[in-house]
């Protein structure tokens, strides 16, 4: 009496696997093989590059949602004297997504205190010291350093 195969087995192996019965082992070899290989194998600088740029751009808009994130939660506060806070909490958080997170928060905090310097009218010393909060951020310093007493858990 003769058995049909499993279904299974009629998934894996077709017809001419069936002609051949080690091929379809000899097949699955092959595919892992080659895809360790290929894992495994040094790529092209080109492809290398573009992993990088991809890399840092996924860092740059992560780190830009950091710094608008310090921004809303600035906003929410609104507690008096903690600016400084948010600016180096920003900027350390992006910083730590890594290059593309640092140069977000270079560009972000030096676009908004060059705006803010002309229309504000804040003054110097205000821009002096946010940027001061945001290169201590971005250099990795604790941000609680700039943090008010009374500020809320929260943030």
């Amino acid at each position: 009496m003769r058995r049909s195969p499993s279904p299974l087995a009629l998934l894996f192996c077709s017809a001419p696997c069936q002609a051949w019965p080690g091929t379809m082992r000899l097949w699955v070899c092959i595919a892992l093989l080659s895809t360790v290989l290929c894992a495994s194998a040094d790529r092209p600088r080109i492809v290398q590059g573009a992993i990088r740029a991809g890399q840092f751009v996924r860092d740059a808009a992560r780190g830009s949602w950091d710094m608008y994130r310090a921004y809303r939660d600035m906003r929410e506060a609104n507690y008096r004297g903690a600016d400084k806070y948010f600016h180096a909490r920003g900027n350390y958080d992006a910083a730590r997504r890594g290059p593309g997170g640092a140069w977000a928060a270079r560009v972000i905090s030096d676009a908004r205190e060059n705006w803010q310097g002309r229309v504000s009218g804040r003054g110097a010393e205000d821009t002096r010291l946010d940027q001061e909060a945001n290169r201590w951020g971005r250099n990795g310093g604790d941000p609680n350093r700039y943090r008010p007493k009374g500020l809320p858990k929260k943030y």
